[in-house]
């Protein structure tokens, strides 16, 4: 498959439209044409009846952490504290990326369920494989079992013993008995064996779909969770810096009017731009300490540790497929939809099962018995019981039965066209997923390029509120500008800069859900250039007034517009 070089780019701020600029009409028209719909392939033709789950698509859970990590595994699963020095927190811990998606993938309860649901269902198809057995039972209801009895009869009818003279109206008997019976049964002719056995197999591989699922799923929540706490990382440090410079306005306005050089009102208005930059901070505080506890939650972490982020929020790269590839990349990725072609293949199983109901089922089945007795019974007397007397016996029989059931009500027939319109139910949910995967695709694709976009128009607006702010103090410093200016300049800065950080977690956001979709991973590295992440230690000024230039995401990635598809995208006309 042809790959293009840059699906996404931006070239002197302008989002790349991708139309070859020798494409003639002619040709546009014949590209236009609609495709008619009943020739695309057939689902079940190009994936097979049952699709099956490749692991080696991606890359399978840790099966241990490192070293550095053993301290950060998940508490038991029923732990619950109880005191509050227990869920006191105890440790800050920096965590790269790399290492939060490790900590989930061992740690997460959910990943683990998915796993043992993928165990119970290779439980419960080892189970139905089972029915091609022979069953064998061993039964019995005498191991070992003491016998005694006693009867009494009205003598008035009773012959009197000819010997005695009296009759024999009383017996009596003692014995030792044990017995064993041990069958076995063969279904030669079942109809509901083979249905039941690929039912269960189809519901093996959907749950091996629904780990793959689960495991793709995690780690998007992972990045989601670690972009928003570099984010907040981001308010935090931008709030602080905000303070800061609110602070050196607030000290010099007043003492200018100490010194009776400005007003009450610019002292008043340096006062306010100071509360708004404390509220700031108060409020990207707060988001730090909520999202730093939500990737501690993702993560599953021990209760007294609360993760934090490693490192400051950049791009992560370059996405390097176009549009259309990536469609078709998650069409081809996604076992959202293997799992509805296997709902399919189970309720059509499940069918053909419930026709089996009013078929006939043969069965082989041999018996062998034995029982052996000590004792006597029917004696007149007890003196007159000898136990030494024993009897035993073995039986065996062989046959072959046949049950078919010739009138159910219409039960069956029933059953088999409700699994039938469960699998027509089947089919129009793959194509409403289908809809929905392309959809998303389309989303996230379209969000990452006006991320790009945004990437550069907030940075363009950082860099000229930097210089705007510089500019607006010196006036003041030279006495021709008043507060209000520095003001206007330091809240313009603070929202640029929060605009900013929330461009490149956008950015990151839709990179990461394309990769989770598309299950395309090869992304362009670059080294973007990018406003800086931390604080300088060694300017002594509150805040850096240099401009530096910003351009793209990934200024070392071009493309040239003829080599994307011309559908994919269209001419924006440069922001300024």
């Amino acid at each position: 498959m042809r790959r293009i070089s840059a699906g996404i780019c931006l070239v002197a701020g302008v989002v790349s439209s991708g139309v070859p600029p020798a494409l003639s009409e002619d040709a546009v028209q014949s590209e236009s044409v609609l495709i008619d719909q009943a020739t695309l392939p057939d689902a079940i033709d190009s994936k097979g009846a049952r699709p099956k789950a490749d692991p080696s698509d991606l890359t399978p859970a840790v099966e241990g952490l490192p070293p550095s990590l053993e301290s950060l595994v998940a508490p038991p699963p029923l732990a619950l504290p109880e005191e509050p020095a227990q869920v006191r927190i105890h440790e800050l811990r920096p965590l790269t990326l790399e290492e939060a998606l490790q900590l989930a993938e061992f740690n997460s309860p959910t990943l683990k369920a998915a796993a043992s649901q993928v165990d119970q269902a290779k439980s419960s198809l080892r189970s139905e494989i089972a029915s091609w057995y022979p069953t064998v039972d061993l039964t019995s209801s005498a191991l070992p079992e003491y016998f005694a009895s006693y009867s009494y009869r009205n003598p008035d009818f009773v012959s009197p013993d000819p010997l005695t003279g009296k009759p024999n109206n009383e017996f009596y008997g003692r014995e030792w008995r044990v017995n064993g019976r041990l069958q076995v049964s063969w279904d030669l002719i079942n109809p509901a064996r083979v249905p039941q056995i690929a039912a269960a197999r189809d519901r093996f591989e959907r749950a091996g779909d629904a780990y793959l699922i689960a495991l793709r799923d995690l780690r998007l929540e992972v990045q989601t969770a670690y972009f928003a706490l570099q984010q907040s990382d981001a308010g935090v440090r931008i709030g602080q810096d905000s303070v800061k410079a609110s602070l050196v306005s607030y000290r010099d306005a007043r003492a200018r009017f100490n010194a009776g050089v400005n007003t009450k009102l610019e002292v008043l208005e340096a006062e306010t731009q100071l509360a708004r930059d404390r509220n700031i901070l108060t409020t990207n505080l707060r988001d730090q300490n909520e999202q730093r506890r939500n990737l501690a939650r993702v993560l599953d972490l021990p209760q007294d540790v609360t993760p934090t982020a490693a490192t400051p929020a950049r791009p992560m790269g370059s996405w390097e497929p176009s549009l259309q590839e990536s469609i078709v990349a998650a069409y081809n990725y996604s076992e959202e939809l293997d799992q509805l072609i296997l709902d399919i293949s189970i309720n059509n199983s499940q069918a053909n099962a419930s026709l089996a109901a009013v078929q006939p089922v043969v069965r082989f089945v041999n018996s062998t018995s034995a029982s052996r007795t000590e004792g006597q019974n029917g004696r007149t007397s007890l003196s007159d019981i000898d136990m030494g007397d024993f009897t035993y016996g073995v039986q065996n029989s062989t046959a072959l039965t046949a049950s078919w059931r010739l009138f159910d009500g219409g039960r069956a027939r029933a059953e088999y066209k409700r699994s039938k319109q469960a699998a027509e139910e089947s089919r129009l949910n793959f194509a409403r997923t289908r809809d929905q995967i392309r959809f998303q695709v389309e989303s996230s694709f379209f969000g990452l390029r006006a991320a790009i976009q945004s990437l550069e128009t907030t940075a363009t607006e950082v860099l000229a509120s930097r210089e705007s702010l510089r500019l607006s103090q010196l006036r003041v410093q030279a006495g021709v500008g008043v507060q209000r200016e520095v003001v206007n300049s330091q809240r313009d800065l603070t929202q640029a800069e929060l605009k900013y950080a929330r461009a490149i977690t956008d950015y990151n956001l839709n990179l990461a859900t394309l990769q989770r979709r598309t299950g395309l991973d090869a992304l362009v590295a670059c080294d973007a250039a990018s406003l800086s992440g931390t604080k300088s230690e060694s300017d002594p000024q509150p805040i850096p007034i240099e401009p530096t230039p910003l351009k793209t995401a990934c200024p070392l990635v071009a493309t040239d517009s003829s080599s994307v598809d011309q559908t994919e995208s269209s001419p924006v006309q440069p922001l300024w």
